[in-house]
């Protein structure tokens, strides 16, 4: 087992490197020069426009300007926005929020995929799976702003249960509405992979001999049959759980959310090369680290699963 996670651990570094210096090259050789578009409408002067470049290294090669921000994340430092402000503290700042909304919306998918995709199998074919079947349909075929939208309409504004928006006071009951618009736009997926999951585990030997042994269908269907059809739903929710991570930007520019989707999708506009490189190489590790512990679920979930 450890030899596994350090192997995994150690397949960062390629992926690491090979992962910043895609990005950086894709801004690098992103047209528009990135200092005149921090001042907008009113053009700096030709020495303080000079003095900006040679401070951020823009006038320098593309390697050489990833050498020292490679340089720098070994140091622990990110860089520093064309704002003036360290990208440590930018994510420091926009990460727990994201995070926040990300474990919610995923904490509802999880549990709604699980639940009603468990129910529909178990009454496959009947008024209730059709019913459930056709509202995945409905949430997969909706784009979220049209969700973000109804949501916001129907839930905050008429029956008042929410706040449209979440702004600066961004704790965890303000993201109740978001992360509601997210889980249920995500739990459709899930639902039809569980639904599959617990359709096929039923027709196992397994399940069969466990029922001739006279068990109970409350401890088959929790023990023998949700167990071994969790492996899917784990799967697609990490996948989700690390997309949200990235930044649900959609998501967070409807209900003015600062977090990494808003932060991310700004820099991407002013060109704001360490920015955009440092949430990627975090989301890098994010996505490594998510990984591994979902494929160490595995074998806590089915014992046959061992790794070499």
């Amino acid at each position: 087992m450890f030899g596994y996670i350090l192997k995994r651990l150690l397949q960062v570094i390629p992926v690491f490197v090979g992962a910043t210096l895609l990005i950086y090259f894709l801004v690098f050789a992103m047209p528009g020069d990135p200092i005149a578009a921090l001042f907008g409408d009113k053009q700096p002067s030709k020495a303080l426009h000079d003095a900006l470049v040679a401070q951020y290294h823009l006038d320098q090669p593309f390697l050489v300007q990833y050498w020292f921000y490679l340089t720098g994340i070994f140091r622990g430092d990110m860089g520093t926005t064309f704002s003036g402000r360290s990208v440590n503290d930018v994510l420091a700042a926009t990460l727990p929020v994201t995070g926040r909304l990300a474990v919610m919306a995923i904490g509802l998918e999880f549990v709604l995929a699980v639940i009603i995709g468990t129910l529909s199998a178990l009454r496959k074919g009947k008024i209730f799976d059709n019913a459930m079947l056709v509202m995945s349909l409905i949430f997969i075929s909706l784009p979220i702003f049209v969700i973000c939208f109804l949501a916001q309409y129907f839930l905050a504004v008429k029956l008042q249960w929410f706040s449209p928006t979440v702004g600066a006071d961004n704790d965890w009951g303000d993201m109740w509405l978001p992360a509601i618009v997210l889980g249920v736009s995500l739990y459709a997926t899930s639902m039809r992979l569980m639904r599959g999951s617990v359709i096929d585990t039923l027709n196992q030997d397994w399940v069969r001999t466990a029922y001739s042994k006279g068990l109970p269908r409350r401890r088959v269907i929790p023990v023998h049959v949700l167990r071994n059809s969790l492996i899917p739903v784990i799967t697609n929710s990490a996948t989700n759980f690390g997309v949200l991570l990235v930044g649900a930007t959609v998501t967070e520019g409807i209900f003015n959310i600062p977090g990494v989707g808003n932060t991310l999708f700004h820099a991407t506009l002013q060109h704001e090369g360490p920015t955009i490189v440092s949430f990627v190489t975090v989301f890098v590790l994010i996505y490594v680290l998510v990984n591994l512990v979902v494929d160490l679920l595995y074998g806590l979930l089915d014992p046959r699963i061992r790794y070499a």
